[in-house]
């Protein structure tokens, strides 16, 4: 099967695609996903792109990149609806939000995307009683090492001084 998108056409197969049963917030009928490496080597950073609505997709970050005491607690409910009995056999993902200046950047850490990978069905979270913000500033999780004398700096901080 193929897609047209803003980036030229996809193939891909049937087994390929991620479904969310319930779509995702503000999205409650697009169900059918597929998961593209922004860079071939580099898992960091995805886009999930909708088959059904080629100009429907979301930039993807592993959280645990960004936060690695990351803890989301997935009720007994969540868990069943994605056939797991343990937290640890899935994937999470937080959608970012891009924005023209990327100063502005934010990441969603209070709703991820879970999946599980061996039925490659996911559900879209809301991590209730949790630390987790809608908008963490992406920038606030960036740290330089400054190579002059080792110590490290705020990006944003680094990168107006040069």
């Amino acid at each position: 099967m193929t897609i047209q998108t803003d980036y030229g056409v996809v193939e891909y197969q049937k087994e390929d695609l991620l479904l969310f049963p319930d779509g995702l917030f503000g999205f409650p009928k697009l169900t059918k996903y597929l998961l593209l490496y922004l860079n071939e080597d580099d898992d960091s950073m995805l886009l999930l792109l909708s088959v059904e609505e080629s100009k429907v997709g979301f930039v993807l970050i592993n959280p645990f990149l960004l936060c690695p005491d990351y803890n989301p607690v997935l009720s007994p409910e969540e868990l069943a609806c994605l056939e797991a009995e343990d937290s640890g056999e899935l994937s999470y993902y937080s959608i970012c939000v891009v924005k023209s200046n990327y100063l502005e950047n934010t990441v969603n850490l209070k709703c991820p995307l879970v999946i599980n990978p061996q039925t490659r069905h996911g559900i879209q979270v809301i991590l209730e009683n949790s630390p987790y913000e809608y908008r963490h500033e992406l920038r606030s999780f960036a740290t330089v090492i400054d190579s002059t004398d080792g110590s490290e700096e705020d990006a944003d901080t680094s990168a107006q001084e040069k």
